[in-house]
């Protein structure tokens, strides 16, 4: 496809109506019934999520309170807990961030994963991660995969959509690469990103009601109407986008891992890795000049349950043999019942620069210090200082004589 050439597999997760499904979680008993999240009518409140029966009455977010209860008056009315959709939150997105690598967060229940390096079959790697998320936390969620962020969003958007019934949608939706702009055009403009009600009465004017309408119109058209967007709205048509998944690391760690052809349950096969993946920390530590005291691993079992453990050295260290030994014991120490595992890694944090340790020297040649002569550099900088300050403005610390007195910790010395 013309200007989307970079080959992708992208997946964007929505949590469904998270803020109800997290008082579900609390409070069992609200499953079923209408109810949503929101303020009080009293106060103007708004809708923050609704539960799918309450969708049923029509009732949606940013709804204003007192017309959700117009629509449904029997609507239960929950307080907003932020704590709790915090905890839950970062539950899933570690799990999801164990997943790859390149993992981006863009809200408390979304995110996009680039799994373009994951083998596994893309049908498959989204029922396993869909799985985990309803067995492991207790929360329903919807996929949508395809090779951009653009249109795995409004493919995860477009499964949802079809839902019926009262229940959470837990859809998977994947668009093949290709296939694109066959899928977005059918749809109403509306789903495009940056087409909102004014932008879509401007296109309405154009004879665009469906995004395929909007891929027909020529991008000189689009550029005199809406500008910059009108080149935008000319792309994202056509299913192109080429953003990237932004990774947001931990500051001030490196590390690096190994995913295994096929899962290992040999130890001496994964000890053997683990010394090479501590030896590439050690080279990157030593070719960025840093120090490091916490050594960490990361296995992932066949099942893609992942864990990190981590040991703390007092002293920073850079070496590979002691970037080793605490790699080697956290393996040990945590993989039990020869466990197939997936992947293995070797990370390094809490790093610094070192602390040169050296004394000084005023000679820069053996030659130098036997016939105690001074560099020419510092013979240049010592006439220029004269030259400048006077004769006597530095000389040689041997035409004084040290003064101890009765301070016992003077040391002997020479100065300059």
């Amino acid at each position: 496809m013309v200007g989307n050439m970079i080959s992708r597999t992208i997946l964007h997760l929505d949590l469904d109506a998270f803020f109800c499904a997290v008082e579900e979680l609390y409070n069992p008993s609200l499953r079923g019934i209408a109810f949503a999240v929101g303020g009080r009518p009293s106060e103007r409140g708004v809708i923050a999520s609704c539960s799918y029966a309450a969708r049923q009455f029509g009732i949606h977010s940013a709804m204003p309170t007192t017309s959700a209860l117009h629509l449904c008056p029997d609507l239960v009315l929950i307080k907003s807990h932020h704590k709790r959709y915090r905890i839950e939150s970062t539950k899933v997105m570690k799990y999801l961030s164990s997943i790859t690598n390149h993992f981006e967060q863009i809200s408390i229940d979304e995110a996009f994963l680039d799994i373009s390096q994951i083998s596994q079959p893309v049908h498959d790697l989204a029922i396993l991660i869909q799985n985990n998320i309803n067995t492991n936390m207790h929360l329903p969620c919807s996929i949508g995969i395809a090779s951009n962020k653009l249109v795995a969003k409004i493919a995860n958007d477009y499964g949802k959509s079809t839902n019926v019934g009262n229940h959470s949608p837990n859809t998977i939706t994947i668009v093949t690469a290709g296939d694109e702009a066959a899928f977005l055009a059918p749809l109403p403009v509306r789903h495009l990103w940056g087409i909102g009600p004014k932008t879509a009465e401007r296109l309405a004017r154009l004879g665009v009601s469906t995004i395929g309408d909007l891929a027909k119109i020529p991008e000189g058209v689009l550029i005199n109407q809406f500008g910059k967007m009108g080149k935008e709205f000319t792309l994202r048509s056509k299913g192109i986008d080429n953003r990237p998944v932004i990774s947001h690391h931990e500051s001030k760690s490196l590390s690096n891992e190994v995913t295994f052809a096929k899962d290992k349950t040999n130890l001496q096969e994964v000890t053997n890795v683990l010394l090479q993946l501590s030896k590439k920390v050690s080279n990157r530590l030593c070719k960025e000049n840093k120090t490091a005291r916490t050594i960490k691993i990361k296995l992932r079992w066949y099942d893609f349950d992942t864990i990190t453990r981590q040991f703390t050295y007092e002293t920073p260290i850079n070496d590979y043999d002691h970037i080793y030994a605490a790699a080697h014991q956290l393996l040990i120490k945590n993989w039990g019942d020869n466990k197939p595992i997936r992947l293995i890694g070797v990370g390094v944090s809490n790093l610094d620069y070192p602390t040169p340790i050296f004394q000084l020297s005023y000679f820069d040649t053996e030659e130098n210090r036997h016939d105690n002569k001074l560099p020419k550099q510092l013979e240049q900088a010592i006439t220029i200082i004269q030259q400048r300050f006077g004769e006597n403005s530095l000389v040689r610390g041997s035409r004084y004589k040290l003064k101890t007195g009765n301070n016992a910790g003077a040391k002997s010395h020479s100065e300059i």
